[in-house]
């Protein structure tokens, strides 16, 4: 009987460590959820990747700059019955050792409960949405967290999981991007060069600190805690690190499905057939290295993108969260053969920056080229075409869309401090900017 009581007792431990050892990313949980989007209740310009700023120990949900505003749609006109907490997080998305009650003020979980239907709409579906943090709920503590939709007040029945941050300023940070790297002038590839001011921060070692930083919001290739070129009394700064050198890549491609009947840019062409829009988008050109001799691939050409964002439109309606068309979108790029050492994918905001099943493209032997679909709402939609080898974390853009030093690319910096006998990670610097200009922070 012991032994038995023992034998529950160990795995009930071990299940308990494997939840807590989860790492939460944005994503959605059920095949049925689509178009899952996080923004400002005010945008006030193109869209943002947005974070929230803790100010005087609290973020309340009153100022909408600084309140996120959450939606999806579910792809039925049954209305459902969803709810949601808030997780606190480390800095690599596994759960904090805090409770609940000291970091959120207010209630733990809530209903969603604004909605609407689609209007008219050859796909049923129901726009959900909700602001964050609001009335019910306050956020008290800086640092990563997910927003856990659930549906039937069942957490275990995940519908969504959205990632955000909470920045309480403390440090700042000035960063420029050069061309010229400790590996070639003027080529493929843009260094980082940057100081952190801790002027402001009373801390005891530089183990204390976690570093993070990311380009266009993807963390297949983010650096983490990358060698500290000198100590300064109040400075942290890194200068010539090998580490912080990113392929440049290329801008990306994009493709606008605004209107159900004609085709828009970079769309070749509109069809109905069985109750479903598809839209079927121009061949794409090979723009990497196999393209040709060039070691950089296709010549650079600038065009204006937003570093893989999307937004929902639809021609002459101002509601088209409700009246905009899900359209199955086909993407297809000529290859004489395969590749045999990695895959392809789709790669962008639009599928959360991260590489599975759902943005995978086949190679059709028939056809002689690498296709995908997959359905999205009318919009403009912007991707790249990302080559991940057999046995490797990071994607490569120089084998299908080549590599620049002149590329516009956003990069964030993420500074976590946690201090000896603290039990999480507190975020006290978060900086975007963009490799065109130098920026500094608050």
């Amino acid at each position: 009987m012991r032994t038995k009581l023992f034998t529950i007792l160990f795995l009930a431990f071990l299940t308990s460590g494997l939840v807590s050892s989860q790492t939460y990313k944005t994503e959605t949980l059920q095949q049925t959820i689509r178009s899952l989007r996080i923004r400002y209740v005010k945008e006030t310009q193109s869209p943002t990747r947005p974070y929230l700023v803790l100010t005087n120990g609290c973020v309340d949900g009153t100022e909408p700059t600084n309140t996120l505003d959450i939606s999806f749609d579910c792809m039925t006109h049954d209305l459902k019955q969803y709810s949601y907490t808030v997780y606190h997080l480390g800095y690599d998305y596994r759960k904090s050792d805090l409770q609940s009650l000291e970091y959120i003020q207010g209630f733990t979980t809530a209903d969603i409960t604004d909605y609407a239907y689609s209007n008219l709409t050859a796909e049923d579906y129901i726009h959900y949405r909700l602001t964050f943090p609001n009335e019910d709920m306050h956020l008290l503590k800086s640092g990563n967290y997910v927003l856990h939709v659930y549906e039937d007040g069942n957490p275990d029945n995940g519908v969504a999981d959205i990632c955000f941050q909470v920045v309480e300023p403390k440090v700042t940070i000035s960063a420029t991007v050069r061309a010229n790297t400790d590996i070639e002038f003027n080529g493929r590839y843009q260094q980082l060069d940057m100081d952190i001011n801790t002027q402001y921060l009373d801390y005891n070692n530089t183990d204390e600190l976690t570093v993070i930083i990311q380009q266009n919001n993807r963390t297949d290739n983010q650096v983490i805690n990358p060698h500290i070129s000198y100590v300064e009394a109040k400075r942290l700064r890194y200068k010539n690190n090998s580490e912080l050198i990113f392929e440049g890549g290329n801008e990306y491609r994009h493709f606008d499905s605004y209107s159900p009947y004609y085709a828009g840019y970079n769309v070749n062409r509109i069809r109905y057939g069985q109750g479903e829009y598809h839209a079927f988008l121009e061949a794409d050109e090979n723009r990497g290295v196999t393209a040709n001799t060039d070691r950089t691939g296709a010549p650079y050409v600038f065009e204006p993108d937003m570093n893989g964002k999307w937004v929902v439109s639809k021609e002459n309606s101002d509601y088209a969260d409700t009246d905009a068309e899900y359209m199955n979108v086909h993407w297809h790029m000529p290859m004489p053969t395969p590749f045999f050492d990695g895959n392809v994918y789709v790669g962008g905001d639009l599928f959360n920056n991260q590489m599975t099943a759902r943005n995978r493209m086949i190679y059709d032997n028939a056809q002689h080229c690498y296709y995908l679909i997959a359905p999205f709402k009318q919009g403009a939609y912007e991707y790249q075409y990302w080559f991940l080898r057999k046995g490797e974390k990071h994607a490569t853009l120089l084998k299908l869309e080549g590599s620049h030093w002149q590329t516009e690319n956003e990069y964030t910096v993420l500074i976590y401090y946690r201090p000896l006998g603290e039990r999480y990670d507190q975020l006290i610097g978060l900086q975007r900017f963009s490799s065109v200009s130098s920026s500094s922070s608050m």
